[in-house]
């Protein structure tokens, strides 16, 4: 059965499986890391390559994304399956030429049953046809059991994950929210000071409000970050919605975060006042750290 939805998970993880019979005992061990794409090694015996493509399916069914390097080792406790076959014509074959060689050189043929036996491939050593259907009972079984570990231990850091993302997102807010309100306190201040600078120019002479007003107008529009900040709550809100939502999410939050950073160097770029500059190299600094963690995450 395909695992649970709604879940978030790590592309790390561990599973291990021992099952055995009277007969037979396999260990399937797999171990899993962040890789783009769904990348499975598999390392078995020769003897169950031809289970390959089975046992690929089986692991596609819990996983979506990572580099997963998957160990099976197989083990026969059974004493009767290896046969002995008596191959007669290339028995035959060696008499006849024997017997030939005999007449050719006036020599006794005095080849007895033990010398026979012994030219290869008169008698030789086969493994018996293994009953493949039960076989693969019990492979299916150690591999899916594997997989269903790797996937409990991929939840549990994936959890742990989503709970430190959406702490630092938390925390984005709060960064965002000092932006939105310091950014009319710059205009303010550059009012000030753009009216004190000219007042100690002009001295006496009237100051034109008008032209005054243009600048600052000039100003606020140059320095504005309000489609950035309100841009930033989108991607926090939806990279939060599908952190709780979804699960092989990783590939879209890599995204929303592209997005995010690029906001941030619009904002660093447009802002000369160190307070929100300050805040901004914040932001993007926990920017960065969620574009590391989500790289792990499937």
């Amino acid at each position: 059965m395909k695992e649970r939805v709604n879940m978030l998970k790590s592309m790390t993880g561990f599973g291990r499986c021992e099952v055995a019979n009277e007969e037979r005992k396999i260990i399937v061990e797999m171990k899993a890391v962040n890789h783009r794409y769904c990348d499975i090694s598999i390392r078995m015996p020769k003897k169950l390559s031809f289970f390959e493509s089975a046992i690929r399916n089986v692991l596609k069914q819990f996983i979506g994304r990572g580099k997963v390097d998957v160990f099976i080792t197989y083990e026969d406790y059974t004493e009767n399956n290896i046969c002995v076959r008596y191959n007669e014509d290339i028995a035959r074959e060696y008499l006849k030429y024997l017997q030939k060689m005999s007449e050719t050189f006036e020599i006794d043929n005095d080849i007895k049953v033990s010398n026979l036996s012994r030219f290869p491939d008169v008698l030789t050593l086969e493994e018996q046809t293994i009953d493949e259907q039960e076989l693969w009972k019990l492979l299916e079984k150690a591999v899916r059991t594997a997989s269903e570990q790797l996937v409990e231990t991929r939840r549990a850091e994936g959890e742990n994950l989503k709970k430190d993302l959406l702490h630092k997102l938390d925390g984005m807010a709060e960064y965002i929210r000092f932006i939105e309100e310091r950014s009319p306190q710059i205009v303010t201040d550059y009012r000030n000071k753009l009216t004190l600078k000219v007042n100690e120019l002009l001295g006496d002479t009237k100051l034109d409000e008008g032209v005054l007003a243009t600048e600052i107008t000039i100003f606020a529009d140059k320095i504005c970050v309000d489609e950035e900040t309100v841009r930033l709550r989108s991607h926090i809100k939806n990279m939060s919605t599908a952190l709780e939502t979804g699960e092989e999410i990783g590939r879209k939050l890599d995204f929303i975060a592209q997005e995010m950073n690029r906001e941030a160097n619009t904002i660093l770029s447009k802002v000369n006042d160190i307070e929100i500059t300050n805040i901004a190299i914040d932001l993007k600094t926990d920017i960065e750290k969620i574009r590391e963690q989500i790289q792990n995450i499937e």
